[in-house]
């Protein structure tokens, strides 16, 4: 379970443990992936403003101490909102804040999180695309929606661009998906539009046949989320390598 493109475990929204005050998507977390010598995964949302900020969710419950969507709060208020357990009384950063930190000490993942319309897709790709294009450090960008990685290399985005899948079974999908559309991503029939450079797959979906494919033309494909040892030796046949919290690694007896 070797690649190229990602020589290391990824560690999922960094190194985080929120137990120990290091809460995912911070400051602190990245710290502790960069020393760990791991790369990063990271998520964006988008400010009402339009600024790229680090953050999974679309609301802010969970992690802060205040409520509502993220789209609805400038730029200026989400930099000020501290992260719920979080140590160092870290606050989430805004992509151009997030590379500085990084300043290519460690391969990035980024992850730009669906949007609510068409509208907020562009202006996503967009943002993304010009504070990337501004930074000197390894990263590639990655997205459920197809939409986002066509159009930041659209914006100019010449790096590694992935998909990011599952089965598309059940009633775990996004609402409003229609039955052709996920049998599209299912397949990964979007190729022609997308022209991925890698696969960023559900762990219980590694053998899907577009999965095995893709693999075996040669892309690179990374597994989420493993969460042990078991999970990452399960995997290690069908991957390239794995996108990991929980645990670390490179301690495994």
């Amino acid at each position: 379970m070797t690649s190229q493109l990602f020589p290391r475990p990824i560690a999922h929204r960094g190194l985080h443990d929120r137990a120990a005050g290091i809460v995912e998507n911070s400051a602190a977390a990245f710290e502790a992936a960069i020393a760990g010598h791991f790369a990063i995964e990271c998520d964006l949302q988008l400010s009402r403003d339009g600024v790229p900020v680090v953050f999974h969710d679309e609301v802010l419950d969970r992690l802060t101490g205040e409520t509502g969507l993220v789209s609805d709060r400038p730029v200026a208020e989400l930099t000020h909102i501290g992260l719920k357990d979080s140590k160092a009384g870290d606050r989430p950063q805004t992509l151009d804040a997030f590379l500085e930190q990084i300043d290519g000490r460690a391969l990035l993942q980024i992850e730009l999180k669906h949007q609510p319309d068409a509208e907020a897709t562009r202006r996503l790709a967009e943002a993304a695309a010009g504070s990337l294009a501004r930074y000197n450090g390894a990263v590639t960008v990655e997205s459920f929606d197809p939409r986002l990685i066509s159009l930041i290399r659209d914006f100019g985005f010449a790096g590694p661009r992935g998909i990011i899948t599952y089965d598309y079974e059940g009633e775990d999908y996004p609402p409003g998906i229609t039955e052709e559309q996920r049998y599209s991503m299912r397949h990964l029939l979007h190729w022609h539009e997308t022209q991925f450079d890698f696969i960023s797959c559900d762990k219980a979906a590694l053998t899907l046949p577009a999965i095995v494919f893709w693999r075996a033309l040669g892309k690179p494909i990374t597994a989420w989320t493993i969460r042990s040892a078991v999970e990452a030796e399960a995997a290690r046949p069908h991957i390239d390598q794995i996108v990991f919290e929980g645990f670390n690694p490179d301690r495994v007896d």
